[in-house]
């Protein structure tokens, strides 16, 4: 089975009570990449990717279509039963670019699973639930509004709560997390996300100030330097988010001795073969880690899901999703959906959702 045509289309995702705040970034409408992947035997694959924008990370939506139109010629013809030879093909034809990389990587294995009849979960490795734990994250906001969003979310049923944090005063961080505690105790699993945005001398005092309060501390600062150096004068542990940019970058974070877990994103770590690879090292050396992507519709929802569904119960942290954020689905029967704080793994063949028929309607390329 081989790559027989490439279609891109741009998708526009407006953000329900926008904007969505966080450290670097105040997110209005998400632009999102659509690849539609053709084989020979006529069969049809979907990809995704959705950068939140180009102050987050090095990715953008525009950038996203311009990599995926330098690789797509040179990929059709490619064999879809070969996804690591796939991967040394498009790095062959492009270097870096992994979060547009991942939309034809996702595509792929849609058309595996609707090829082989199997959900990509087992291609993946075999699903270990059927129902994959999810977590709220909240947008940056006033302790008031946290700290009410902390109990509606364990009345849905929610295990783990993030409070982002970042681009104002660390008072008001410090108040948000304590009143946020005070609220649920251990009730939720507790996350305090910098998104890169505290300078050391406010991470270090974040963590002295909340030292009685059980969180897992995501990227506080910008770079693997910083966290290297106020990695041994925090009293909590370093989950990497933003700097994990691939799995060289990882290996280095956990043989530093500065990763004390990830939050990790499949379309930055390049797809579903590099997310695989990457939890199968997080398992061999016994680290927490989440399964999301930044943003996205129903496609990167159940790419993440279905990956999500494969991680050592033990040592996963549950997988984010932006659908709670976004009007609609792409599949209007089988769509995304978090229910009782759980994800549905799909049913079907591959990732178990189609898109309608005339959702994306702005195409961009078509090789």
């Amino acid at each position: 089975m081989k790559i027989s045509k490439i279609v891109i289309y741009q998708h526009d995702l407006p953000v329900k009570n926008g904007p969505y705040k966080m450290a670097n970034a105040n997110v209005n409408c998400l632009d999102s990449t659509i690849v539609k992947l053709t084989s020979d035997c006529g069969l049809v694959g979907w990809g995704e990717t959705c950068p939140v924008g180009p102050t987050y990370a090095p990715s953008h939506a525009s950038g996203a279509r311009a990599a995926l139109m330098e690789m797509a010629p040179g990929l059709i013809g490619q064999n879809l039963f070969q996804p690591q030879q796939l991967i040394r093909t498009m790095n062959q034809l492009l270097n870096g670019h992994n979060y547009a990389k991942a939309a034809i990587d996702i595509a792929a294995y849609d058309l595996l699973g609707k090829k082989t009849g199997m959900p990509v979960a087992e291609i993946l490795g075999g699903a270990v639930t059927n129902n994959v734990p999810s977590y709220y994250a909240t947008a940056v906001g006033p302790p008031e509004e946290i700290v009410r969003l902390a109990s509606e979310k364990r009345a849905d049923g929610y295990s783990r709560f993030q409070i982002k944090i970042g681009g104002r005063s660390v008072d008001i961080d410090i108040e948000v997390v304590q009143k946020v505690w005070e609220c649920i105790g251990t009730d939720m699993r507790l996350a305090v996300d910098g998104n890169r945005g505290l300078t050391m001398r406010d991470a270090i005092r974040l963590s002295n100030e909340c030292s009685h309060i059980p969180f897992v501390f995501e990227q506080p600062c910008n770079s693997l330097e910083e966290i290297a150096s106020v990695h041994p004068r925090l009293n909590h542990p370093i989950y990497i988010d933003e700097s994990a940019i691939d799995i060289a970058t990882v290996i280095r974070s956990i043989g530093l001795g500065i990763a004390d877990g990830f939050g990790m994103k499949v379309t930055r770590i390049g797809g579903l073969h590099q997310m695989s690879l990457f939890s199968g090292i997080c398992e061999a050396r016994s680290l927490p880690h989440t399964c999301d992507d930044a943003w996205g519709g129903d496609i990167i929802n159940a790419a993440c899901t279905h990956m999500g569904a494969t991680i050592n119960s033990k040592l996963f942290e549950g997988t984010w999703l932006a659908q709670p954020y976004i009007e609609g689905h792409y599949d209007s029967k089988n769509g995304i959906k978090i229910e009782n704080g759980h994800i549905k793994v799909p049913k079907g063949k591959g990732l178990g959702i189609v898109p309608d028929e005339g959702v994306f309607k702005n195409e961009v390329a078509i090789y």
